[in-house]
C-alpha cells in the first residue's frame, strides 16, 4: 500500500522547525504502518489489557529517532516506550497507532497522533491517518489545516441543529451525566459515534459539530486538541477545565455550543 496524505500546506505561513519534523516523523511512521497493514500481524496484549503490534512499536521507533536526530535536549513521551527523562521545556507526545484494533481488523479508521508541549501549553499538533487519506495539522497561533485547506468548525449554536460525535463514554454511562447525555441526544439533529481522530477531523472542519467522550488519554487527543482549537473551536475536558497531562474526557465544539452542552451536562 502506497497511500499517503498531502502534507499540511499553512499557505503563507512557513511551518516552523517543529511542525516539518512532526510531519516527517508522522509519514515515516505511516510507512511502517502500511508495511504491516491488512498482514494479520500478531498481537499482543499489554498490562492495561490493550493490544499492541510490531507496527506500534517500530512506528513509535521511527518518530522517536527523526525527533531526537532534530532535538535531542527535548524530552518524548510515547504510547509504547514511555517517557524520557529530560530537563527540556519541550515534550513530544506520541500515539504511534491511535486505533490499534482498528489497526488489527484492517479497518482504516486509525491514526499516528504527534504533539509538542512548551511547558504546560500544546504547541503543535500533528494527526496522520495514512489508510485514510488524512492528515490534520496544527501550529499555535497559526490555525489548522486538513491536508491542504484550512480549518474551521462550524458555527452551528442550537443543539436542536448541531450533529454530535461519541467516543468513549463508559465512565459517563456509569454516573448521573448518562441521563443528560440522553437528554442532549433526545434534542440534536444528528447523533453519531465516529471514533478516535476521524470525529476531530470532522469536527475541525466543520462535518460535525461537538465531540464528548468520557475515557481518553492524554496521547489521544493532544494533536487533536490544538488542530480543533486553532480551528476556532473550544476543546475542554467535561468540566470544563483545559487540556493536561491529566486530562482523560473531552467537550469539544465551537464556544457558544460548548457553553451549551457545559451546562446541559
Amino acid at each position: 500500500m502506497s497511500l499517503r496524505p498531502a502534507a499540511c500546506s499553512l499557505m503563507s505561513v512557513t511551518p516552523s522547525s517543529f511542525l516539518s519534523t512532526a510531519i516527517e516523523a508522522a509519514q515515516a511512521a505511516a510507512d511502517v504502518i502500511l508495511h504491516y497493514y491488512e498482514k494479520n500481524v500478531e498481537v499482543q496484549i499489554k498490562k492495561d489489557q490493550t493490544p499492541v503490534t510490531v507496527a506500534d512499536v517500530e512506528s513509535e521507533q521511527v518518530i522517536r529517532e527523526i525527533i531526537a536526530t532534530q532535538f535531542p535536549d527535548h524530552g518524548i513521551f510515547g504510547e509504547e516506550a514511555g517517557r524520557t527523562e529530560s530537563t527540556s521545556d519541550y515534550l513530544w507526545l506520541i500515539d504511534p497507532i491511535d486505533g490499534t484494533k482498528s489497526f488489527i481488523s484492517s479497518n482504516p479508521f486509525f491514526s499516528t497522533q504527534i504533539a509538542l508541549m512548551q511547558g504546560t501549553d500544546i504547541i503543535l499538533g500533528v494527526s496522520n491517518a495514512p489508510a485514510f487519506g488524512e492528515l490534520a495539522c496544527a501550529e499555535k497561533g497559526q490555525g489548522a489545516w486538513l491536508n491542504d485547506q484550512p480549518c474551521r468548525v462550524s458555527d452551528i449554536t442550537e443543539l436542536e441543529n448541531c450533529a454530535i460525535s461519541t467516543g468513549n463514554l463508559r465512565t459517563l454511562a456509569s454516573g448521573d451525566r448518562w441521563g443528560k447525555l440522553g437528554e442532549i441526544i433526545s434534542r440534536v439533529n444528528r447523533i453519531r459515534g465516529y471514533g478516535d481522530f476521524y470525529q476531530y477531523h470532522l469536527l475541525a472542519t466543520a462535518r460535525i459539530d461537538a465531540v464528548i467522550e468520557s475515557d481518553v488519554d492524554i496521547l489521544d487527543i493532544a494533536a487533536a486538541s490544538l488542530i480543533v482549537s486553532e480551528a476556532g473551536g473550544t476543546f475542554t475536558d467535561l468540566e470544563g477545565a483545559g487540556v493536561d497531562l491529566e486530562t482523560c474526557s473531552v467537550l469539544a465544539a465551537n464556544s457558544e455550543l460548548h457553553d451549551v452542552l457545559l451546562a446541559a451536562l
